[in-house]
């Protein structure tokens, strides 16, 4: 048995389209170069140096791994492993489009 890694759509060019694949290791950070063997350049998107990039959350069986010990949390055969790109955008100005001048 392998561990499952959900592939969102913005990687999904380094795993040949595929939205999900599998891996193995047996802490996150041995399942990412797992994952770069067969994948190639996909670590690169997912960390810097060693440790998880900014702006990529990953989640271990619906756990947020920064919460466990991130890059170091610990994985085994039968999980399944989530990597989604963080979501952010607007502006300043946004939470006030749309009201009238001196409305709360």
């Amino acid at each position: 048995m392998a561990i499952e890694v959900r592939i969102p759509t913005i990687l999904r060019t380094y795993t040949d389209g595929a939205k999900a694949v599998e891996g193995s290791g047996t802490t996150l950070a041995e399942l990412i170069d797992d994952l770069e063997t067969r994948h190639t350049g996909i670590k690169e998107r997912i960390v810097d140096g060693d440790q998880l990039r900014r702006f990529v959350n990953v989640y271990l069986n619906d756990e947020d791994v920064r919460f466990l010990d991130s890059i170091n949390t610990e994985v085994a055969d039968g999980d399944n492993v989530t990597i989604l790109p963080a979501v952010a955008g607007g502006s300043a100005a946004a939470p006030m489009a749309g009201r009238r001048a001196g409305a709360l």
